[in-house]
């Protein structure tokens, strides 16, 4: 059951403008990385469901989560289907994020008051995603689609439209000005945060400090 309510969420998502996306299969590391993005001020965090029993690791990180960081809301990514956003629900996701929209799992998001934010690549995608009660859509592939101006250009006619961007690449502090000044109110952040050598070596020290490093890039870029 979540913890956190669809508002609680959303708004945490819209204050921090930063998701960092990631997949581990040990629980332990999992666990540590996601405590690491927390302690560095990244409270909401995306584990993708990618790997064999996925679902004993985001267990996992549900339990610790409510023991070592009470502020950390996770979520559950690369859902398709309603039985596997169901499943996550239950084991304490507090939103579901997929690389497509599905109808079925908005309504039964909607059902459950948990905040849905698939995948969208056109205008009309967008537009059919808002209709079924969703806040914020995520853009991916976001580099694929003229980025920032791809944003500018959906922002044009419809200012109401709530945009996070997924699959950044080469990270800057310029590169996120560019993509909060076309208008974005998240973005989603994978290996550019989380990366491979930090793990390997359980450099979570490393972790956090990027976590913070990537949040003041993200506050100097709203204040322009």
């Amino acid at each position: 059951m979540a913890r956190f309510s669809r508002l609680e969420v959303l708004n945490r998502v819209v204050e921090l403008g930063l998701v960092p996306v990631f997949y581990n299969p040990d629980p332990e590391v999992a666990c540590r990385a996601v405590a690491a993005c927390a302690a560095g001020g990244a409270t909401v965090v995306e584990f993708v469901n990618r790997g064999d029993h996925a679902i004993d690791v985001f267990k996992a990180m549900v339990q610790n989560g409510q023991q070592q960081a009470p502020d950390l809301v996770l979520g559950a990514g690369s859902i398709v289907d309603t039985p596997t956003a169901a499943l996550y629900v239950a084991h304490g996701a507090n939103f579901i994020v997929g690389p497509s929209f599905n109808g079925e799992v908005a309504r039964f998001c909607n059902r459950r008051k948990i905040p849905y934010l698939p995948g969208c690549l056109t205008p009309t995608e967008i537009a059919t995603a808002e209709e079924a009660g969703v806040e914020i859509v995520k853009v991916f592939p976001s580099e694929s689609v003229d980025g920032p101006e791809f944003v500018r250009h959906i922002l044009g006619p419809c200012p109401w439209s709530r945009i996070m961007s997924t699959g950044l690449r080469g990270l800057t502090p310029e590169r996120v000005m560019e993509w909060f000044n076309a208008g974005i109110v998240a973005f989603g952040v994978g290996q550019e945060l989380i990366q491979k050598e930090y793990l390997a070596k359980r450099d979570y020290g490393a972790l956090e400090k990027r976590a913070a490093e990537i949040l003041t890039w993200v506050r100097a870029a709203r204040k322009k």
